[in-house]
């Protein structure tokens, strides 16, 4: 069963039971996921941002937009409009794959795993988690990564407050820290 079917069979009624919507649709939703990856080094060498495109097409299934500078900083010797990094908006059946992926098979390959934060709530209902390296995801060959990077992973839901969001998330199969 898909992390879509798992939602709207087991988590919707969950949620229901919880909170006590009286309904359906106000029960919180996943809206989308942003997969973000800087790429300062790009400024030098324009070949490493190939390659985070690459990884990333690789990791989410779509193919990445690229960032630009919005100012100039001299002491980093930015321009404006300068590319510096690559993202993907990831929604539907993408993002229920990704989220998946990453909940079951990425996250648990994190060297010393013991969870993710259950604090990077942004206080309307969206979490954002920090990726140290591209190479947790089993797509990513080792022998072929230029550079090790990190990523951010924005889940964006419909929820009005951060508990509705964790206890959505919880429910999905999201490995949270125990405190």
């Amino acid at each position: 069963m898909g992390l879509r079917e798992h939602y709207q069979k087991e988590v919707v009624p969950a949620l229901r039971q919880k909170f006590a919507y009286k309904n359906i649709m106000e029960v919180p939703k996943l809206l989308k996921v942003v997969v973000n990856m800087g790429v300062g080094d790009a400024i030098q060498n324009s070949k490493l941002l190939d390659a985070a495109v690459n990884d990333l097409t690789i990791i989410t299934g779509q193919r990445p937009v690229i960032t630009r500078a919005k100012k100039s900083v001299a002491s980093f010797k930015l321009r404006a409009g300068m590319p510096i990094g690559c993202k993907v908006t990831l929604r539907g059946r993408r993002m229920y794959d990704f989220l998946g992926k990453l909940f079951n098979v990425a996250l648990p390959r994190v060297r010393d795993f013991r969870g993710v934060s259950p604090h990077s709530f942004d206080g309307r209902g969206n979490y954002t988690l920090g990726l140290r390296e591209q190479l947790i995801f089993p797509e990513i060959e080792y022998d072929e990564v230029e550079k090790i990077r990190g990523m951010d992973v924005v889940i964006v839901t419909s929820a009005k407050t951060d508990e509705e969001a964790r206890e959505l998330l919880h429910q999905l199969g999201i490995p949270f820290k125990s405190e």
